[in-house]
């Protein structure tokens, strides 16, 4: 396994976690997507989750493609995979900044354990993904 393979299957599986912990928190805190162009609410976050995903985590079809390609990826090396995986790191970056909690989690006067934790880490392995899949 090339070394690049080897770091974009381990900062891709951290940024699944990541992810999968960021929308597991948002049901069970009822942070709906909130960004300036469209929110969802309390009461729908559980719905929102599979299209729009949540405040601090991506849509459910987000993260089956990821999962899909990380699967592929794992098994062989394959340029494809790697390239979706180089993508959804790059869709991730601005929709991980465009969150109205998330930039509230990054400053140190909103930061909160938990959800800073995990937007921290799931932002930073989103640029990394977008850089390591790149050809």
């Amino acid at each position: 396994m090339t070394g690049r393979r080897a770091a974009l299957l381990a900062v891709s599986a951290v940024q699944l976690a990541a992810g999968l912990a960021g929308v597991a928190l948002s049901l069970r805190r009822r942070h709906a997507f909130d960004t300036p162009l469209l929110s969802g609410s309390a009461a729908t976050v559980g719905r929102d989750t599979w299209w729009a995903g949540t405040a601090l985590g991506p849509p459910a079809w987000t993260l089956a493609v990821h999962a899909g390609a990380l699967a592929r990826l794992a098994a062989r090396p394959d340029p494809r995979a790697a390239t979706v995986l180089a993508w959804v790191g790059a869709a991730l970056v601005p929709g991980y900044l465009q969150e109205r909690l998330v930039r509230r989690r990054l400053t140190p006067a909103g930061a909160e354990r938990a959800e800073t934790a995990v937007v921290a880490v799931g932002l930073a392995t989103a640029a990394a993904m977008a850089a390591l899949g790149r050809r």
